[in-house]
């Protein structure tokens, strides 16, 4: 008989591979053999297609049965190969014509229905990169897999309807699931109206220190009293934010079908917000699992903001994990079953008491904190995390006069626009670079192409001198200043923007 061949992928972090799955057919007694580094649940596929092909009409052949799955060298796991499976079985036995390119991406039901799958948006984007357009996936699954650009998406409910359309016999197939059952409507979650800045009484100061995160997209930490409206702001943060550009959208999309949260119908357009509890384990803020390590908070939050509530209370391993993503803006974790890459270009949005007790702001006379006490509370924050966040800020207690009778506050809306601007300014100056916002930008651009005359950058000069900051202090300040400078409309930074850059870096330390 001849060799049946179809095409699955194969799924390691976010990187997919099409994987090419051969069936033979031998004249030996009746056997299912699986080859190709299959896990315990792909091995569990030979059982499962058996009985779908049984109750779906198309019996497998009862002779020896040998799957490969290629290349054999590539750890595979999951039940979205047992439709690439069946296919090429079939196709082996002569009871389908050849599906060529086709890619199958779909779990199979005992009773034959095609079950949907998680990350179909990623295996569908790694399929089309690889030259395979034509995609097969379960019903559930096709206005996501619609997704991608230049895909052929055809859905269908049930095997047998999968082997009528690829030149199965029609009066041989039997078909008693198909007229009953339904595509499931898939329930449009809807995050709820953004909080707004109008809300917030009072702390101008803070509020200037959150557009400019949001415009450059910098890491914002803020320490201040209970009360004093550090997770009010944190939480309008995206309220200011403009929506994500089709490439992001598509890869914050693909993240979230891969962690499998919900079914994707449509891109997701606003950034994504992760406000974790401060008892979460690295495992679920960097990623892992069994097996090859799933996405985490801190990649579910890419092209977002990853706020960390009262961040001293978190375990220090986790604080510290995050410190290579904060640079390099991807996370790559290994494990001895094989290493996933995951995006996690986030903001960091830490914030925090300024003691144990939380009443050592202004004078501190109700504090009953030691000075040992304090040091090591803040200690739980190492040096070289707080180095990477641009954007540190005190905020105090709001009083009365801003709280009862004030004028009302500017609303998110009027935010987002000057925000939206800015971001079109950094755009448009970095796009020789690739670079989106002020913060993804190299420092050797900012000392070479984007330098600033000395008589500029004078006070920041002095502060590296003096040790008050550090090199990476040094470039983080200047895209501060960039980034003011495109809010206030200007071409380059001013000397005044660059003191305001350095005195948001300093202000905690001075506190």
């Amino acid at each position: 008989m001849p060799l049946g061949r179809t095409y699955a992928v194969s799924l390691v972090g976010m990187n997919g591979h099409v994987v090419e799955v051969e069936a033979d057919i031998g004249q030996t007694l009746p056997a299912f053999v699986l080859l190709g580094l299959p896990d315990a649940s792909l091995n569990e596929a030979k059982d499962r297609i058996r009985a779908a092909a049984r109750n779906a009409g198309v019996p497998l052949s009862r002779r020896k049965i040998t799957v490969n799955l290629i290349p054999a060298s590539l750890p595979k796991r999951g039940s979205s190969f047992d439709l690439a499976i069946v296919m090429s079985a079939l196709a082996a036995a002569g009871d389908v014509r050849g599906s060529g390119s086709t890619v199958f991406i779909a779990e199979l039901g005992l009773d034959g229905q095609l079950r949907p799958v998680h990350g179909v948006l990623p295996a569908v984007m790694a399929a089309v990169d690889a030259g395979h357009q034509r995609i097969v996936v379960a019903a559930e699954n096709a206005a996501e897999a619609a997704l991608v650009p230049s895909a052929e998406v055809r859905s269908f409910l049930t095997l047998a309807d999968v082997a009528l359309a690829f030149g199965a016999d029609d009066a041989q197939v039997t078909v008693p699931v198909r007229a009953q059952r339904q595509v499931p409507q898939v329930p449009v979650v809807s995050a709820g109206p953004l909080r707004d800045l109008s809300d917030i009484a009072g702390q101008h100061e803070a509020r200037y220190a959150l557009e400019i995160a949001a415009a450059g997209a910098h890491h914002l930490l803020m320490v201040g009293p209970p009360g004093a409206g550090k997770t009010m702001l944190a939480e309008r943060l995206p309220g200011i934010l403009p929506d994500l550009q089709d490439d992001h959208a598509m890869e914050v999309t693909a993240i979230h079908s891969l962690s499998g949260e919900k079914h994707c119908t449509e891109l997701v357009r606003k950034p994504p917000f992760e406000s974790p509890h401060h008892t979460a384990t690295p495992a679920s803020i960097i990623g892992g699992g069994s097996g090859i390590p799933r996405p985490g908070a801190a990649s579910r939050a890419h092209r977002g903001i990853l706020f960390l509530d009262e961040a001293p209370e978190y375990e220090r391993r986790v604080l510290e994990a995050l410190r290579e993503p904060l640079e390099s803006g991807r996370l790559v974790l290994h494990r001895s079953s094989g290493t996933a890459t995951y995006p996690a270009r986030f903001q960091l949005v830490l914030a925090l008491n300024p003691c144990p007790c939380g009443l050592a702001s202004g004078k501190g006379i109700d504090c009953m904190c030691t000075a040992q006490q304090r040091r090591r509370y803040f200690n739980r924050l190492s040096g070289p995390l707080l180095d990477r966040v641009d954007v540190q800020l005190v905020v105090q207690r709001v009083g009365l006069a801003d709280y009862v009778g004030a004028e009302p506050a500017e609303q998110s809306a009027t935010v987002a626009l000057r925000v939206a601007k800015a971001r079109e300014a950094q755009r448009e100056r970095l796009r020789g670079w690739k670079y989106a916002t002020n913060a993804e930008v190299q420092g050797r651009i900012l000392r070479g192409d984007l330098a600033l005359p000395r008589s500029v950058t004078a006070p920041l000069d002095k502060a590296l001198e003096r040790n008050l900051i550090s090199a990476r202090g040094w470039d983080r300040v200047l895209r501060v200043a960039w980034t003011i400078a495109d809010l206030s409309g200007q071409d380059r930074p001013s000397a005044d923007d660059v003191v305001t850059a350095l005195g948001f870096r300093l202000q905690e330390r001075a506190a």
